[in-house]
């Protein structure tokens, strides 16, 4: 009986000895599994229970034009925010502070008596407020840093690169189509919090993993661009236009050099203009291209040897009949040539090609061209333009397509089918970024040239483009775009606007365009001028052939200059040159204005000259020169990077609203 107990009192201690095994392994592994497996996201938990984070707004990379000067930056700036439970005094605050802020005190004073421990007074405030709010050590009231987007050159190609909200989120433009790109990666501030949830105060502002986003490296050309929206301006406004656009355009690659729409705006500013301004017209809205259509005419006629340059080709004495309507010219003619057809602009003798070239084959190259479709270009919200499919083609739809009536183009279209007879053939994709680097300048992508088909040979090429430059010769329509020394190949056109309140065209609205290319023989560009509704004459060749010729001629002027090449353009740039020597034509890109002398109508932004005094820059950094060119209103073209080691004009001198004005940066030795 002994013996059986004992042997049970071992079985016992031994079941109680696997027990307490059992429970400490138990333990073991739960205190592993606690201390080590799951200690980074209990610890991340316990930080949720007692802090809360507040983003702040992370930088975005840079956007370069292609010689390098910035386009648009991103600035530190300073954010104010209070913690109420911490303020003793919210109505002596909220009096000293509504006056700097520009915000009314009662609005201010219920921000500060929040039940809330954090809540922001004023985001990204200007250096100078934020220095004074910081002398007044006021308790309970502090700040953060956050980045907001700058646009250096005010308006100088604001429709290409868009704008920014507060986010800052891309709402148009490049800064919306690459957003994710461009958008960087914020910081936050830390706020702690009681055994509520309640916020108590502010902990401290991280900043881990805050980084900015890439940069983006443009095919724009600044100095081009500005000529571009200068010359626009100056015949929208002298024609008493609605508005305007200029492409510019490198025909071999499909680079974009300038893209220009009036009216225009600053994107520092942009809610302070209407829907209207902030359009880009170049890509977003389509137009009937009128007789620029009659390039593209020519281009298949000879392509498929419907026609030759020198056939004859009865144009009725101005007056012709078909498919029951009359078909009318604006210049009478007899009997002239296929190449006389384009350089008089006849629409009569254009519906006489287009009838012996035939509908199946109009409607094939004109699609090959790219009309009806959309380029692919990388800006949001592009127009694929009107061209009907040809079962949709009745009467004389023909006849009148082939003069630019019926169809509807985007300027970008336009600018890249005229690219293609100017470079041989080709089909090249229009595109605006050239390279994606990250912050440290590497280069992340780089965006080659991209031949999309061939549409025509090199010899129609050829053979319209001798065509063209008849259009410039004297006699032809467009005599107004010649630049004496330079060939010059071209097209005018004056197309009626379809009547919104009708049926049919508008009597009196028109579209006046002219789209050629430079120097005809080796084109370096491509350039097309569309003026909206002129006032003081509905042509192409006399309201927008004038903007192509000073747009033309000061570009190659300027690329001869920064190139140094020997072209034959000296005595076309001997007046430029007198008039501004190359610096002066650099730095004249950038106009120095004050926000205080802009005002602001429903379709047009003028700009007064106003009298500044230049600041001194030397030494300073690329953030704090832009800072101060924020505070004083300034518009100063920035060049280089590192540290400013010259400037123009000197400190202390006066600046007026035509002078160029400039720093230079440099790195440091």
């Amino acid at each position: 009986m002994n013996k059986k107990r004992e042997q049970w009192d071992r079985v016992r201690i031994r079941m109680v000895s696997v027990l307490f095994c059992l429970a400490f392994v138990a333990v073991s592994v739960q205190v592993f599994s606690l201390q080590v497996v799951q200690h980074e996201q209990l610890i991340k938990m316990a930080e949720r229970q007692h802090q809360r984070s507040v983003p702040l707004t992370p930088a975005r990379g840079g956007i370069y034009d292609r010689s390098g000067a910035s386009l648009a930056v991103s600035l530190e700036m300073d954010s104010l925010y209070a913690e109420p439970r911490r303020i003793k005094n919210p109505a002596e605050i909220a009096t000293a502070l509504a006056p700097l802020l520009g915000v009314s005190q009662q609005e201010l004073h219920k921000k500060l008596t929040s039940d809330r421990g954090f809540v922001w007074v004023e985001r990204q405030i200007n250096p100078e407020t934020a220095n004074r709010i910081r002398q007044m050590r006021l308790t309970g009231i502090g700040f953060a840093k956050e980045s907001k987007r700058y646009y250096p050159n005010f308006e100088v190609a604001s429709h290409v690169l868009g704008f920014t909200g507060l986010d800052p989120e891309g709402l148009e433009g490049l800064e919306r189509r690459y957003d994710s790109l461009i958008l960087g990666k914020g910081g936050y501030l830390l706020t702690e919090r009681d055994a509520l949830g309640r916020d108590v105060s502010v902990k401290s502002a991280v900043l881990t993993d805050a980084a900015p986003g890439k940069n983006l490296t443009l095919t724009l050309d600044k100095n081009i661009q500005y000529t571009a929206e200068k010359e626009l301006a100056k015949a929208v406004q002298s024609s008493g236009a609605k508005s305007g656009m200029v492409v510019v355009a490198e025909p071999h690659t499909g680079k974009i050099l300038a893209m220009a729409n009036y009216p225009t705006f600053n994107p520092n500013a942009y809610n302070r203009y209407q829907s209207f301004n902030l359009r880009n017209r170049s890509i977003a809205d389509s137009f009937e291209p009128g007789s620029t259509f009659k390039i593209f005419l020519l281009a298949a006629a000879l392509e498929e040897k419907a026609v030759s340059p020198h056939d004859g080709i009865n144009c009725e004495n101005g007056r012709y009949s078909f498919g029951g309507r009359i078909i009318r010219d604006d210049h009478a003619k007899g009997r002239v040539s296929v190449a006389e057809v384009l350089k008089y602009s006849s629409n009569i003798g254009s519906a006489k090609i287009g009838l012996k070239l035939g509908d199946d084959r109009l409607h094939r190259y004109l699609t090959s061209f790219g009309f009806g479709q959309k380029t692919g270009i990388d800006l949001p919200g592009e127009s694929g333009g009107s061209l009907r499919p040809i079962n949709r083609w009745y009467g004389s739809d023909l006849a009148t397509i082939s003069f630019g009536q019926g169809v509807s183009v985007s300027a970008l279209q336009l600018v890249a089918a005229t690219s293609a007879v100017a470079n041989g053939g080709l089909m090249m994709k229009p595109y605006l970024v050239e390279r994606i680097t990250d912050i440290n300048g590497q280069e992340i992508q780089t965006i080659k040239p991209q031949v999309v088909r061939r549409v025509i040979s090199s010899t129609t090429a050829s053979a319209v483009t001798r065509m063209m430059e008849g259009v410039v010769a004297v006699g032809g329509t467009g005599t107004n775009a010649a630049i004496e020394g330079i060939k010059v190949a071209g097209k005018t056109g004056t197309a009626q606007k379809v009547d919104p309140q009708g049926k049919g065209y508008s009597s009196t609205k028109r579209t006046a365009s002219f789209v050629g290319f430079v120097p005809s023989d080796k084109p370096l560009m491509t350039i097309l001028v569309v003026i909206d509704e002129p006032r003081t004459s509905p042509y192409g060749g006399v309201v927008a052939a004038p903007v192509f010729r000073e747009v033309a001629t000061k570009t190659l002027c300027y690329m001869k200059a920064t190139s140094g090449s020997n072209q034959e353009s000296t005595e076309v740039c001997a007046p430029i040159k007198k008039a501004a020597p190359v610096e002066g034509m650099e730095t004249g890109v950038l106009v120095p204005v004050k926000n205080t002398g802009i005002t602001i109508d429903t379709e047009k932004t003028r700009t007064a000259t106003v009298t500044s005094i230049m600041p001194d820059f030397k030494g300073m950094s690329m953030r704090r020169v832009l800072q101060i060119m924020e505070k004083h209103q300034l518009n100063i073209q920035v060049r280089g990077t590192g540290r400013v080691i010259e400037q123009h004009p000197q400190p202390g001198a006066p600046i007026q609203g035509a002078d160029g004005v400039w720093v230079r940066l440099a790195p440091a030795a």
